[in-house]
């Protein structure tokens, strides 16, 4: 017990040193070598050339966006065809940027409170029972009373609701309007607090002519701010004759990637599109984008009434990302340190092909791991400075550094 206690104390207070053996081999010098050049070219081609690790960067963008939507268009209603402008087909009015343009309309007009028949289907009843099974639910475009509506000459009828009369019927079919010659207009701006770099959407060499004159295209006009709403929902590669239709929701992503190093002019946006309601596309329910709004008036009496449209509408919505950098020398350091750590992985993988598939592996193993004790220490420092442990033929020492130097030529592999 006491040798084992003793072994535990001993192996605990010793001491590892790095050895180095130079293993003179082709095939293992070659795998360093691409070893260490593929770290390398990974380091200056990805690392410092394209990801630009190098600078100091600031992602936290302010952002200001306007917009405004030029356009006339027909849209096709229960009892006529109204010639449509900004103010009607565009929701909210503010210019912000998330906005709607109104497609399509259904409207119902001289809406009184009162009580009166519903027009869904799934409220067809046959007796009141059928009618108080809905009580209480919102399935309806009112309050139901739990009575039953219906003609003398039919056997069935609608459930009765109280609310806005006559009730909506959203299952008439009109045409959308063709808003694909429409315009959209957007002004952004944004900055950098971290370098405190502020930039818009503008190049300095855009004149108003050239402004009222371009439309934005990827190649030919990159960098123009006004947009054509049929060029935006065909970028999304989508179904446009469905969107105007059903409606939907579309994505105008204005990204910055600015690299400060160079001339502040070069920090341009970049522009991409995207329908963000994609995965509801292809559902059952819940298709597209609709809403309702109401108009309200009054009588010479007083009686309040209104006109209901129930509006289908493509939404936009402007979202803006950015990323500014500038040279550091703190990261280029923290990096750089990175790059050379990671180059001894070429050494530890050799190890391995030297440790365990080369069949000297057991002479390697000798003379890379050996065990000193302190009675060896001692034996070696009384021995005569001249004086050297024997070695192998074929192995050399080195007199400054400790180094071995092992010839894999002689071990078969």
């Amino acid at each position: 017990m006491g040798y084992f206690l003793w072994g535990l104390v001993t192996d605990f207070f010793t001491y590892e040193t790095t050895k180095s053996v130079v293993v003179k081999s082709w095939s293992v010098g070659i795998i360093n070598r691409i070893v260490q050049l593929l770290i390398i070219t990974y380091f200056v081609g990805w690392v410092f050339i394209h990801e630009k690790a190098y600078q100091l960067t600031d992602s936290n963008v302010e952002s200001s966006v306007m917009t405004k939507v030029k356009g006339f268009g027909y849209i096709g209603t229960l009892y006529q065809n109204r010639v449509m402008d900004v103010a009607d087909y565009v929701s909210p009015p503010q210019g912000s940027g998330m906005f709607c343009i109104i497609t399509k309309l259904i409207v119902t007009e001289n809406q009184f409170q009162g009580r009166c028949a519903e027009t869904e289907d799934k409220l067809k009843c046959s007796t009141d029972k059928d009618c108080y099974k809905h009580l209480g639910t919102n399935l309806s475009n009112g309050v139901i009373t739990g009575a039953c509506l219906k003609n003398s000459n039919k056997s069935s009828g609608m459930c009765e609701i109280e609310g806005w009369c006559p009730s909506e019927n959203d299952a008439i079919n009109t045409e959308p309007m063709d808003v694909k010659n429409f315009t959209i207009f957007i002004k952004n701006s944004v900055r950098f607090p971290l370098f405190d770099v502020t930039r818009g959407n503008f190049p300095s060499t855009m004149t108003p002519d050239l402004i009222k004159k371009c439309i934005y295209h990827p190649e030919k006009a990159p960098l123009c701010p006004i947009f054509r709403v049929g060029d935006v929902l065909n970028y999304t590669k989508q179904n446009v004759t469905e969107l105007l239709r059903k409606g939907g929701e579309i994505g105008i992503n204005i990204e910055w990637k600015c690299n400060l190093d160079l001339n502040i002019e070069y920090c341009m946006p970049k522009y991409s599109f995207t329908r963000l309601d994609a995965p509801f596309a292809k559902n059952a329910v819940s298709k597209g984008y609709n809403f309702r709004f109401a108009k309200y008036f009054k009588t010479e009496n007083g009686t309040e009434f209104r006109t209901l449209h129930k509006a289908f509408a493509i939404r936009f919505d402007v979202m803006v990302t950015g990323q500014a950098g500038k040279f550091n020398t703190v990261p280029t350091l923290i990096n750089l340190v990175a790059a050379f750590t990671s180059i001894g992985l070429g050494t530890v993988l050799c190890d391995v092909i030297l440790l365990n598939f080369l069949k000297g592996a057991d002479q390697y193993k000798a003379k890379k791991f050996e065990q000193v004790s302190e009675v060896q220490i001692e034996t070696s420092v009384t021995q005569s400075l001249g004086s050297q442990l024997s070695l192998k033929p074929g192995i050399k020492s080195s007199y400054d550094s400790g180094a071995l130097s092992l010839n894999t030529y002689d071990q078969p592999i």
